[in-house]
């Protein structure tokens, strides 16, 4: 086990540089110049100067941000290697990502680092929430449309789960909207909390659990037909068994061979979905972010995207790289926790 961790750590720290590489290379291309920018508003501070003066401090200001930022060079190499730390700036100190310095956002006038801890976690709590809420619906159902395949109950279940998965996702946040809000009057529209409110403690956390209610709905709407046919079809598999009729003629009471056997060998195709799936949504929702206003990492992504806010637009990048390879890595050890007969010690 311990082999085969350190070699994924290594092959993670391979993809990561390689992966980090192209995102970076890719963004050198965005008409963003932030020593340009400073320089050029310093200089627009500054009263009672000639054409000829404006010009001449304005380039000594350029030179000046452009070497404060690390980017005084047209090599993309040594820029790359600088936004890592790998590389020494002009002055000859690292001041890299690997030594805390992941840039500064200019739509938030903060650093980066202090504007995503606040959007991650709303991420990760409506990730929690839908992750637990899709499991405790799809599982069951996936079960027992499985147990009681082709019943009236099986066909029914299909047809209405395939509902929310062939229909897009803006339509069903639109859907959702007008029914439970306009009509129903039972969530709010948009938000994280009541505005003007100044809840505290137990109070304020059941305001933001009724605003991310609604949300939690649409997306587990969404993944019911995907994740309760494949639970349908694993169970299906798994109950047509040698084992499962083996445990049968044991005398094994019925619910014994569903949930303690059959339902274990029926997990194994479904811990890729399920593990992906809570960290797909930590990454974010752009459209439901936008739709709700949910200050989440989708919709910073997206805002940054269109601000051209390249230090932010990087620093989602590196998280969201992590956030793969580290997801990947949790779902080979869970194959190993939940099929013995992986042996990922070899």
């Amino acid at each position: 086990m311990g082999r085969y961790i350190a070699k994924r750590l290594l092959y993670m720290i391979f993809v990561f540089f390689l992966l980090t590489f192209i995102l970076f290379m890719l963004y050198q291309l965005m008409p963003a110049n932030r020593a340009y920018t400073d320089a050029h508003n310093e200089v627009q501070t500054m009263k009672n100067l000639s054409e000829e003066e404006r010009a001449t401090k304005f380039e000594e200001l350029y030179l000046r941000y452009k070497r404060l930022y690390g980017t005084d060079t047209d090599n993309k190499l040594v820029l790359y290697l600088r936004w890592l730390g790998l590389y020494p700036y002009y002055n000859g100190e690292f001041n890299g990502i690997f030594e805390g310095n992941f840039g500064f956002s200019y739509d938030y006038n903060l650093p980066v680092v202090k504007v995503v801890p606040s959007h991650m976690r709303n991420s990760f709590l409506i990730g929690v929430i839908t992750e637990i809420a899709v499991l405790g619906v799809t599982i069951p159902l996936g079960i027992k449309c499985a147990v009681k395949k082709n019943s009236r109950f099986d066909r029914f279940t299909q047809f209405f789960t395939l509902i929310g998965f062939s229909t897009p996702s803006f339509i069903i946040y639109i859907v959702f909207i007008v029914f439970f809000c306009s009509i129903l009057h039972l969530f709010p529209v948009s938000g994280m909390k009541t505005p003007g409110s100044t809840y505290t403690g137990w109070r304020n956390a059941v305001d933001v659990l009724w605003h991310v209610t609604l949300p939690t709905i649409c997306l587990t709407f969404g993944s019911l037909a995907s994740i309760t046919r494949i639970c349908r079809a694993s169970m299906i598999d798994a109950l047509s068994l040698d084992c499962i009729r083996t445990a049968r003629a044991k005398g094994l009471t019925e619910k014994t061979v569903i949930y303690s056997h059959a339902w274990r060998n029926a997990l194994v195709p479904m811990v890729s979905i399920i593990i992906g799936g809570f960290f797909g949504t930590i990454s974010g929702a752009m459209i439901l972010e936008t739709m709700f206003g949910f200050k989440g990492m989708g919709l910073l992504f997206l805002n940054a995207t269109r601000t051209a806010d390249y230090d932010m637009i990087m620093f989602l990048e590196v998280i969201y790289t992590f956030l793969g390879l580290f997801s990947n890595l949790v779902i080979d050890l869970t194959y190993g926790i939940v099929d013995p007969r992986v042996r990922i010690s070899k």
